[in-house]
């Protein structure tokens, strides 16, 4: 794994408590903004798993970007080939997932850091800002998947968001 990319890197136990009560607030709509739930079903246990997510709109197109690396919801989506993003209790948008090759993934990578750094920069070797050749070395790090609509309702979410 080049530079200082993730391979797999999970939440310290502090930062699972957290994710799972952010994933819970956004789930019944006390927090909104930019912030979705993924909602990832276990490939070995069938599970659904929820986690906070920061999906990126980028020139009309909707990421996942995963700054932790190979984790468990990336293996999920790989297996499974879609995702659930819900936001607001009954608001589940289904999507194909498409894996992005390294070489398509730097613009993603550093739109996704200059837009939620707050949240993120701690994942990344490189700063907010950094050209997108910085992100060149660092991309097989970081999966990155496209989000294609699979119902009206996402399609008419991803446009409204972009």
């Amino acid at each position: 794994m080049p530079g200082n990319a993730p391979s797999d890197l999970g939440p310290a136990p502090l930062d699972r408590i957290f994710g799972h009560t952010l994933a819970f607030l956004v789930w019944i709509g006390l927090i909104r903004g930019h912030f979705y739930v993924l909602e990832d079903r276990g490939r070995k246990t069938g599970k659904t798993i929820s986690l906070p997510v920061d999906p990126l709109d980028l020139d009309g197109r909707r990421y996942l970007v995963c700054a932790r690396g190979n984790s468990n919801c990336v293996r999920n989506a790989r297996a499974a080939g879609e995702d659930v993003l819900a936001r607001a209790m009954r608001r589940h948008h289904r999507y194909a997932v498409r894996e992005l090759h390294s070489g398509e993934r730097p613009a993603v990578l550093k739109s996704y850091l200059d837009r939620f750094a707050d949240e993120v920069q701690r994942f990344f070797p490189v700063p907010k800002g950094a050209p997108a050749e910085a992100f060149k070395d660092l991309a097989p790090g970081y999966p990155v998947f496209e989000l294609e609509p699979l119902d009206k309702a996402a399609r008419g979410s991803a446009k409204a968001s972009r």
